[in-house]
């Protein structure tokens, strides 16, 4: 596995763990993979994330589910406890809030069955993710949720390549600046391919498959 490093940033649960190298997602080939996987499952991490992500939430935004990808469901719930807090510029102190993941089925379809539509028809929906950088999968989701009957929101995700997905605010704690030479290319554009460079791995949300 490509050596890995730390950007820190004040509060020293939050961070971003990247190596760099040329690695291949299912959508792009980029100079950086991007490790997500303690604050998507160590509570203190994932609850240092929240309180971050809510910021922009929190004084001005009716929230009544989270809908979660990429295995952010602890995030997502912590989220839900920043924005359910007995909190005088919290605006939705003592609401319920859903917690929920979408269910994928053959090509990568994204539905809900019967028993979860009610948490997004006429529901304000924000979308959790670990990473929006071609944004197709936060695109799905919108295209989802508003099939459904729900209000998109906004998203928000641990590293962010955009600031807007189809109209909707996309909010991060990192972005390519905080890389400083990131790069993410389609396929058949990568430079590193072109120069017969090998791909160190195939990467995603969920981890690190190296070939």
């Amino acid at each position: 596995m490509a050596e890995m490093y730390k950007i820190r940033t004040k509060n020293k649960d939050v961070f971003l763990r990247v190596a760099k190298g040329h690695f291949a997602t299912m959508h792009s080939h980029t100079n950086y993979y991007i490790d997500v996987t303690t604050q998507k499952t160590r509570l203190s991490e994932a609850s240092a994330v929240a309180k971050q992500l809510v910021a922009d939430y929190r004084a001005n935004t009716i929230i009544d589910t989270i809908l979660c990808l990429d295995g952010t469901e602890v995030i997502g719930a912590c989220v839900a406890n920043e924005l359910t807090r007995n909190d005088f510029i919290n605006i939705n102190a003592h609401q319920t809030i859903y917690v929920m993941s979408p269910e994928f089925v053959g090509g990568g379809q994204m539905i809900f069955r019967d028993n979860l539509i009610p948490m997004l028809t006429n529901k304000h929906v924000l979308i959790t993710a670990a990473s929006v950088t071609t944004g197709k999968s936060a695109l799905a989701a919108i295209d989802a949720i508003t099939y459904y009957g729900g209000i998109v929101v906004g998203v928000s995700a641990i590293f962010a390549t955009r600031d807007e997905c189809d109209g909707h605010p996309v909010h991060s704690i990192f972005n390519p600046h905080d890389l400083g030479d990131y790069q993410s290319y389609k396929p058949h554009l990568c430079p590193n391919c072109q120069r017969g460079e090998k791909i160190e791995a195939l990467v995603n949300s969920y981890g690190y498959s190296a070939l």
